[in-house]
């Protein structure tokens, strides 16, 4: 990357794509995707999913994550790095009492803050949740079944 990326806060666009769950969209560029996800306590977080072309990185800066990484459960706490590489599949949701403030990072970038958009419109009764599946390929973010992560999401919310 020959430039430099700077992105103030009071600049940042701030999504949500469920109640409690704020994304900040904070850079997207060729080399990288950043954004902030912000979960309150008991938010369910992502459903399990995998990208081809990606790594995601996660690190925590504040609370606690609760984050499936292939068949492996893991609780991330403030101060944790985490790396998913491409076809791991993965989701990732506020660990059991505890709300989440977690940087996340995807290399190589791909022009996906128009996805968190959708997410948001979906999220708003603007768009049809059939449009997310339909991004799939456009957006590197394929869903997957995980019955570990219902449980585990199950058993935080309890």
């Amino acid at each position: 990357m020959s430039e430099t990326t700077l992105i103030r806060s009071a600049a940042a666009e701030v999504l949500s794509d469920a109640p409690g769950s704020l994304i900040t969209l904070l850079a997207d560029s060729g080399g990288f995707t950043t954004n902030r996800a912000t979960l309150n306590e008991g938010v369910f977080g992502t459903p399990a999913h995998f990208h081809t072309r990606a790594t995601e990185f996660f690190f925590v800066l504040g609370g606690a994550l609760q984050v499936l990484a292939g068949d492996d459960l893991h609780t991330l706490e403030t101060g944790d790095f985490l790396a998913v590489p491409p076809t791991v599949p993965h989701a990732f949701g506020p660990a059991a009492g505890s709300a989440a403030d977690v940087l996340v990072v995807f290399t190589p970038g791909m022009d996906r803050f128009d996805y968190y958009r959708l997410l948001d419109r979906v999220a708003r009764g603007e768009a049809d949740p059939k449009e997310i599946a339909a991004s799939s390929e456009q957006y590197d973010n394929h869903y997957v079944d995980s019955p570990r992560w219902r449980q585990a999401r199950a058993d935080a919310a309890a």
